[in-house]
């Protein structure tokens, strides 16, 4: 079995992925907060307690990605994650729903979330190589 086939690893690449692209979705509703008729999108976190993964005990599988109400965020490349379009905004005259706080807020325990990722990631690494004398 390669490293990079390992489940703990791949459950954090995708994490980690999913992160990016959080990231760039909560970006774009920042830069749109002017924009008349805009709504804020988000994503809707992987859930990696289904067919097999951890929470379920067994090996994990391909990682299946929840969708929010069917619906998917147009993709400028290849995004795998569903989007979270969810309906309660308080919406401005113009009839832009971005609360800035908000978004702000989000953006902040992203970046959190994700440094949080990349360490684990980093350091399951380093106890492989340490397990197998490469250090």
């Amino acid at each position: 079995m390669a490293i990079s086939d390992m489940p703990m690893l791949s459950a954090l690449r995708t994490k980690m992925q999913w992160h990016q692209e959080r990231q760039r979705v909560l970006a774009d509703n920042v830069s749109n907060s002017d924009t008349p008729g805009f709504k804020p999108r988000d994503l809707v976190e992987p859930k990696f307690d289904k067919i097999g993964g951890p929470a379920a005990g067994g090996p994990m599988g391909a990682l299946p990605m929840m969708k929010a109400g069917g619906t998917n965020i147009i993709p400028t490349g290849t995004s795998t994650f569903g989007a979270n379009n969810r309906g309660a905004y308080e919406t401005r005259p113009s009839a832009n729903a971005v609360n800035l706080e908000d978004e702000m807020m989000k953006v902040s325990a992203n970046q959190m979330d994700y440094a949080a990722a990349t360490s684990l990631y980093t350091r399951s690494l380093g106890l492989l190589k340490t397990a197998i004398g490469k250090r």
